[in-house]
């Protein structure tokens, strides 16, 4: 004898479960627990955690919102490193300890900040399932699960006399490149995007508005990091090179897609930096053939530390050692949130102790005397 318990679903369907002889009680409590659930509203339907995780990932591919270079390096590290792992197993059977087994299997094989942003991935993926029903609870949320975190390097800024160096052994026309990057903060991407329409010469700005950007193999132009377009001060040394370039080498109006290479939206910028064939400036060939022989000849070894986005750094280190507030760098870098620039540079911040001695004995030094 076995007992089948019939109950409705908040969709109206009628559902059953079945339970082996001498489980009465057990069908009961199931009963009762169900019921329990809609009313508060945390029924799960259990046959909808029984679709696999490789087929709800690639759902949540297909309809979640990305920027197209975004949803390409999604898409690789979601296929790549969760689907083998987590690919058939059942939505509703995936548990902490599964978590754990993976992010294990991932020590030495993923770098850490890698392991943290796919773990991410999996998180907001199994997250997206709790809300569309499929799942009562997240296992990457679980007290036992313990996320992978990025090793947190502290930033070491270039001295002056090495971004010079870089400077000088680039080619004359990609040498403000290093200006734009060490003088107002502009990442590589925007460097890239800068067309003359951005800069204000009169008033002493930079429009950051576009980067170019490489998306399945493709160059298009696309907005900044983090959607934000900003106003960068631009510093008379600065503008004077900017000038000097624009009359050496004059601007190249170029029109590639906009996000997406397959778009049909076409946009056309009157570049400031072009190759030597008027296009535009692939980051990666640009990278190999550029910027990491001028870092050797500067006598400095290659790592990934190396990039042009230590311009940036050495930008945000001169701001905090002349006195500049956190959030204006933030403002400036294009950081979408004050407090992440505030970890990234606030070794670099000037030491407080002898301005705080200073107030002090002033204001001591200015009441009156006992």
């Amino acid at each position: 004898m076995r007992y089948r318990v019939r109950y409705i679903g908040p969709d109206g369907r009628e559902r059953s479960q079945s339970f082996p002889d001498r489980a009465k009680r057990e069908a009961d409590a199931f009963l009762v627990s169900t019921e329990t659930d809609k009313l508060r509203g945390s029924y799960v339907d259990p046959v909808a955690g029984r679709i696999t995780f490789a087929e709800y990932a690639e759902n949540w591919l297909r309809t979640r919102s990305f920027d197209e270079s975004t949803r390409e390096s999604t898409e690789f590290r979601v296929r790549k490193h969760l689907v083998p792992f987590f690919g058939s197993r059942q939505l509703a059977s995936i548990k902490p300890g599964h978590i754990r087994e993976w992010d294990a299997a991932m020590v030495g094989k993923l770098a850490p900040a890698t392991r943290a942003v796919v773990f991410a991935h999996l998180r907001t993926i199994l997250g997206a399932a709790v809300d569309d029903e499929r799942i009562a609870k997240n296992p990457c949320s679980a007290k036992s699960v313990n996320p992978p975190r990025p090793v947190q390097r502290r930033v070491v800024p270039w001295r002056y006399e090495q971004v010079s160096a870089i400077r000088g052994g680039l080619a004359q026309r990609y040498r403000p490149m290093v200006d734009l990057g060490a003088g107002c903060g502009l990442r590589q991407g925007e460097i890239l995007g800068l067309g003359v329409d951005g800069i204000d010469f009169d008033a002493g700005w930079v429009h950051v508005s576009r980067q170019v950007k490489l998306v399945r193999s493709r160059l298009v132009f696309g907005l900044p990091k983090n959607d934000r377009d900003r106003r960068v001060p631009l510093p008379d040394s600065v503008a004077l090179v900017l000038r000097q370039h624009v009359d050496n080498f004059a601007p190249v109006s170029l029109t590639l897609p906009w996000e997406n290479p397959a778009s049909d939206e076409r946009v056309t910028v009157p570049l400031l930096f072009t190759t030597t064939r008027r296009g535009a400036i692939n980051r990666r060939t640009f990278d190999g053939k550029s910027w990491r022989p001028a870092v050797m000849a500067a006598g400095i070894t290659p790592t990934r530390a190396t990039g042009m986005h230590a311009l940036r750094h050495f930008y945000a280190s001169s701001l905090l050692d002349a006195g500049e507030s956190i959030k204006a760098l933030a403002s400036y870098l294009g950081h979408a949130d004050p407090g992440f620039t505030l970890r990234v540079y606030t070794h670099l911040m000037p030491a407080s102790e002898e301005r705080t001695r200073n107030a002090i004995d002033d204001l001591f030094a200015s009441g009156e005397k006992p």
